[in-house]
């Protein structure tokens, strides 16, 4: 396998030379010895020096000349302009595929792991769990899969669709997704995603308001399908992914009325009657992906193949240097909470973009990832023992919880290993953060090899690159991927209304709390919000909303012609713009920094949207709270509030509750006072049907009012966050810990 270039350990050669050279300068006299460790030594340094002087010297974007709104507009360093395809004739996805297809036809593509036994155990509590014994990966080739794509492709054409239909995919990641979404492709059909968490009004809206014809998913989904039937008017055809399981009789009888067919018979029905291509152009809409942010139904998000295909050029020219000889490991992290269409968007794009680089993708399961997955048969592998994959892609949460099981083990073992641990630990993160004093070639190989290596087993031991979407990951976190798991992360920023992705962090990017420079498909722009208090005039760096121009700008949403007109704009370039409503702040090497949103909308680590401000119109119905602020970040997986009690209340429950206080003040700090207005805040919660992870965890009881004079509210009363959250930080901070 084909090292990343510039690995961190590439400075060190010249002191792991030195140390292999020592018989040699035995010979020398204790004198030659010395020297040459002091000229070894000081090689290091001088490489080191350098090195880090490259890196913080490093541009990574540039001011861009662009139009419209005023602004600071940025754009990656390595084009003077904005790509637009990977390579020349490679202008939709269609062309793509079948291109890479061609390039790479005897190269493995697509694996499935082979299921050997299934079966149902009874825990004690007479719980049932299914355990599975899956076997190896069995592969196919980039040739074998084009001819499957042919098939299904020509399959529903003879079920009847037209130029620019609909059909929907519902349904986890899986080779059969890529297959089935490339065949519509290739006849110029329009694929609707749609993600299980979306429940089942938004799910009925999306394939109504899209007159889905054809929906195409898995047998799990296909239950809730069957539930919904009587309310979906247009769809007329069922697709179903085939799996271990039989097609349950409630469910035929519930869609008895449709033509449901198994995902196989559609290919043969398209072999036997081969179908030429209805090739589209660059600017017709490949995808109608639905997101839904926060509240009412969802929107449909417009994505044509030239702005998909934009995205993959771009995508292509800041991962590090891949190609047949990787493997990647296609799963969709956390399906129950990671539905985000951005981020289901995102794993599928790099899904296209290692097709492009010709790799292979082993699909997997969050239930059979790894050799302790709930679902995997004790004595059985996981997927990524049997994949051993070299790319991968995680969220957060799945990386914060490695981490937190490795620093538990740790601790439970305790003595020297948790001493070696630390200091293995330590220096590893001196080397990354001042390379002036990091250590050797010699000691990072034995600290790999001995402490960190069963670390990176959890993983296959083979991951050299990784790539982090879904939420920010913790500095704490970052670190640790890059020492216990050994591997650069990316970390990507971008909005289903970006194609996913506007901004990717380098692979030799080592800071933390940025998502890096704009891909070279798009210009970033940071516009005045002043009315927030962000001006790109702001020093030390300048600040303001971030929008994202050019060629991998979607088209706009579906059937919203008023949404569309609120979010996008156009420029007198003929550039089409999209405002995220995020707050960002550039760096001075053009890397971006995510700092706050716009609007009173936080998402949580696991994906939850908060509407901070109606969380807050509902709990300020306790008869407790005088004033509240609800407080979430991306780090964390649940909210807190700070509370302004209404004084006369809380008094005259801590009369009636016999508890005991001499100022006001430590009421404030009684534990049974704030378990008191906590559970109130449930109880308004409740009334006021919020969800499970809209109610703050932890509370803090504030003893003074905030009034326009303490500058924490308008006139009219009104909140003022940023002044709230400047004040009060360290209590804040505090509440999670």
């Amino acid at each position: 396998m084909e090292n990343i270039e510039g690995d961190e350990t590439d400075g060190l050669v010249s002191q792991t030379n030195s140390i292999s050279y020592m018989p040699f300068l035995k010979e020398q006299g204790m004198i030659s010895v010395f020297a040459a460790l002091l000229l070894s030594i000081a090689v290091y340094l001088v490489l080191s020096y350098t090195n880090s002087r490259k890196n913080k010297q490093k541009k990574r974007g540039i001011v861009a000349d662009t139009s419209g709104e005023l602004g600071l507009a940025m754009r990656n360093v390595k084009f003077d302009y904005l790509i637009r395809e990977p390579w020349p004739g490679a202008s939709t996805l269609a062309s793509l595929f079948e291109q890479a297809c061609e390039k790479f036809s005897e190269h493995p593509y697509l694996g499935t792991r082979r299921l050997i036994s299934r079966e149902v155990i009874e825990s004690n509590d007479g719980r049932k769990f299914e355990k599975l014994h899956l076997g190896e990966y069995e592969w196919e080739n980039y040739g074998a899969v084009f001819s499957r794509v042919c098939n299904f492709a020509s399959g529903v054409v003879q079920m009847g669709h037209d130029l620019d239909s609909h059909l929907a995919i519902f349904s986890d990641t899986r080779a059969e997704w890529l297959i089935a979404s490339q065949g519509c492709f290739r006849q110029s059909l329009i694929v609707v995603t749609i993600y299980a968490s979306l429940g089942e009004d938004a799910l009925v809206h999306s394939l109504n308001e899209t007159q889905v014809s054809t929906l195409i998913c898995d047998l799990k989904q296909l239950k809730k399908v069957a539930a919904i039937r009587p309310r979906l008017v247009t769809v007329k055809n069922i697709i179903y992914f085939e799996d271990y399981e039989e097609v349950d009789d409630d469910v035929k009888s519930k869609l008895s009325d449709l033509a449901v067919l198994p995902f196989c018979e559609v290919e043969q029905l398209g072999k036997n009657n081969p179908t030429l291509p209805r090739l589209p152009e660059s600017n017709n809409i490949a995808v109608i992906m639905y997101t839904s942010g926060s509240t009412g139904l969802p929107k449909g998000v417009m994505i044509s193949h030239g702005n998909m295909v934009s995205l993959v050029a771009g995508v292509r020219t800041v991962v590090p240097k891949i190609g047949p000889g990787d493997v990647y490991l296609g799963y969709l992290p956390l399906a129950h909470v990671f539905g985000l269409a951005g981020e289901f968007l995102f794993l599928y794009f790099l899904q296209l973009v290692v097709m492009s680089l010709g790799c292979a993708i082993g699909y997997g399961s969050p239930t059979t990832m790894t050799d302790t997955s709930n679902k995997i048969k004790k004595g059985t592998k996981g997927d990524v023992s049997v994949l051993r994959p070299t790319l991968l892609i995680a969220v957060p949460a799945i990386l914060d919880r490695i981490k937190d099981g490795v620093s538990k083990k740790v601790e439970e073992q305790g003595g020297m290993l948790k001493k070696l641990f630390s200091l293995a630990y330590n220096r590893r993160l001196k080397a990354l953060e001042s390379d002036l004093c990091g250590v050797s070639g010699v000691e990072t190989f034995i600290w790999d090899k001995f402490v960190f290596k069963p670390i990176r087993a959890l993983l296959g031991g083979r991951v050299r690159f990784m790539l982090c979407g879904g939420a920010p990951l913790s500095a704490d976190t970052q670190r640790f991927v890059n020492i216990c798991l050994g591997t650069p992360i990316g970390q990507a920023y971008g909005l289903t209304e970006t194609s996913a992705a506007a901004a990717f962090t380098e692979w030799d990017d080592t800071t933390v709390g940025r998502v890096g420079p704009p891909l070279p498909c798009c210009y970033i722009k940071l516009v005045s919000w002043e009315e927030g208090g962000y001006t790109i005039s702001d020093s030390p760096m300048p600040r303001g909303e971030i929008v994202v121009g050019g060629p991998s700008v979607t088209m706009g949403y579906f059937n919203n012609e008023e949404k569309t007109k609120e979010a996008y704009k156009v420029d007198e370039r003929g550039m089409r713009w999209f405002y995220t409503g995020d707050i960002g702040q550039f760096h001075p090497d053009g890397c971006l920094e995510i700092i706050d949103r716009k609007k009173d909308i936080v998402k949580l680590q696991h994906g939850e949207y908060l509407s901070l401000g109606k969380i807050e119109s509902v709990l300020a119905t306790s008869n407790y709270v005088a004033n509240i602020m609800v407080y979430a970040n991306s780090f964390n997986s649940y909210c807190v509030a700070l509370v302004v009690p209404v004084r006369e209340e809380l008094e005259k429950w801590a009369a009636n509750a016999g508890v005991a206080y001499q100022a006001f003040e430590e009421l404030c700090e009684n534990e049974k006072a704030i378990s008191e207005v906590q559970q109130s805040l449930l109880k308004a919660a409740k009334a006021g049907k919020l969800d499970k992870f809209d109610v703050p965890a932890k509370i803090k009881l504030l003893p003074d009012p905030w009034t326009p004079e303490s500058g924490l509210v308008t006139v009219a009363l009104k909140i003022k966050r940023e002044a709230i959250k400047a004040k009060f930080n360290e209590e804040l901070q505090k509440l999670y810990q």
